[in-house]
């Protein structure tokens, strides 16, 4: 791993434990939208939306991005200590038990341990084919993160197809959902997890009571990440046990489906009939 070169200062906090005095970092009182990174190694730390003001005089957060911290307990016993899990770089104490926020947990960080990453406003975004859209939509719409879901059609050989020629199951289009989704917030792997978690993805001929090619289970995979992703939880699926269905496409043309078709259950004040929760990852 390649690290970044440290001033004096930097290695003093970061190698060597040390601790810069209350109220004096850059990030104690900065509240931009963005990503916190290890100023060693920058890998990514903390995430703005989990910073808090605390009053402590040094940078607050009641959470980290998974695996990026590391908890090591002081030789005193009273204290934990926390350090990038990546480079091991020294970044402050972690408390709990404060009541600062619901998470009642405070990462205590030395401001000369990070670096930011001003939040890029870039939404991606992707497809999923998972039965009647009606409910694919309206769960995913639920998402923290997702800006927008739109049914509609994909995958068939007619150009701008309405819902009687993909009902009628010839023109080979699936029922499919555009997510447009903040990276920042969500990512493309939370997405695929819920797809599998609101549906059956073992059926093959369609989703619940709706039979037909038009309802059969896909990911329609923008780029080789989104392939990778999706390949490995399926991957992840099988060794549960699980015989999975779905397919999976290069992105083809996207068609949206009628006016009535959007946010259907929302506007009949209605449940999904054939989408159901069942956490699985």
């Amino acid at each position: 791993m390649k690290y970044n070169n440290l001033t004096e200062d930097e290695k003093y906090i970061i190698e060597q434990k040390g601790t810069e005095r209350p109220f004096t970092g850059i990030y104690n009182d900065f509240y931009e939208e963005g990503t916190y990174l290890c100023k060693k190694c920058n890998t990514p730390l903390y995430k703005s939306s989990d910073k808090f003001k605390s009053g402590c005089g040094w940078p607050s957060f009641d959470d980290e991005i998974k695996g990026a911290i590391k908890r090591v307990p002081d030789a005193d016993g009273r204290r934990v200590e926390i350090v990038c899990a990546s480079c091991g770089a020294h970044l402050g104490h972690v408390f709990e038990g404060e009541g600062f926020t619901s998470k009642n947990t405070r990462h205590c960080v030395n401001s000369i341990s990070l670096n930011f990453e001003k939040k890029i406003n870039e939404n991606k975004k992707a497809y999923f084919a998972a039965g009647c859209f009606w409910g694919v939509e309206y769960h995913f719409e639920k998402l923290n993160g997702v800006i927008s879901a739109i049914s509609g059609y994909m995958g068939g050989h007619i150009e701008n197809p309405n819902y009687q020629v993909v009902c009628s199951g010839f023109s080979g289009h699936l029922e499919v959902v555009e997510v447009t989704f903040d990276e920042n917030i969500v990512s493309f792997e939370d997405l695929v997890k819920l797809f599998f978690e609101i549906h059956d993805f073992t059926q093959t001929n369609g989703q619940g009571p709706d039979i037909g090619s038009q309802y059969l289970s896909a990911i329609f995979y923008v780029d080789e990440e989104q392939k990778n992703v999706s390949e490995n939880l399926i991957k992840e699926l099988s060794e549960k046990g699980f015989k999975v269905a779905t397919s999976l496409y290069e992105l083809v043309p996207f068609y949206e489906a009628e006016e009535y078709h959007q946010d259907y259950y929302e506007r009949h004040q209605k449940a999904p009939y054939c989408h159901s929760y069942k956490k699985i990852f």
